[in-house]
């Protein structure tokens, strides 16, 4: 058991989360989302998530194993070229955890998401939340956009707002 893990979710508040992602933010990360989805035909779903559930630290769960949770609740893998892909943000780890559907998966390595997840983190422990979203939901769009470039027809499939739980 980590001590310190526990206090930085058990201490995480809402309140917190929300100044750092207001709404102008958000509004700033679904525009994001709306432009890049037209260059590609995958699917960006964004989610901020302020802690971790006590029995879920009980348990040692990973922010890459809520990350997973999130992907199924959220059915991001409900596409037709199963091509969706969950950016997880936990604020009180200030980790990112990128999730990709076995379309998408299949074609980019997972150095290559980890590698947007720790651009997106640095600008966050520079407190640069809005830079750092905007900057990853960029160069997941890059990833989309080369190996599922934007066809005649493509429906968004997927809500471009981001989510704060």
């Amino acid at each position: 058991m980590n001590i310190q893990r526990w206090l930085r979710n058990l201490l995480a508040t809402p309140f917190v989360t929300r100044r750092r992602f207001p709404a102008h933010v958000l509004q700033a990360i679904e525009r994001a989302i709306t432009t890049v989805e037209a260059r590609h035909a995958g699917e960006i779903r964004f989610v901020i998530e302020t802690s971790l559930d006590l029995p879920d630290l009980w348990a040692n769960r990973s922010p890459r194993d809520r990350a997973i949770d999130v992907f199924s609740q959220l059915r991001v893998w409900d596409t037709a070229d199963n091509n969706g892909v969950l950016i997880y943000m936990l604020m009180a780890e200030h980790d990112v955890e990128i999730v990709a559907d076995r379309g998408i998966s299949a074609r980019v390595s997972a150095a290559e998401w980890e590698q947007v997840c720790r651009q997106m983190e640095a600008h966050f422990r520079d407190g640069r939340f809005k830079e750092g979203s905007l900057a990853g939901i960029e160069a997941v769009a890059g990833l989309l956009g080369q190996h599922f470039p934007a066809a005649s027809g493509d429906r968004n499939e997927q809500p471009n707002r981001p989510i704060l739980l």
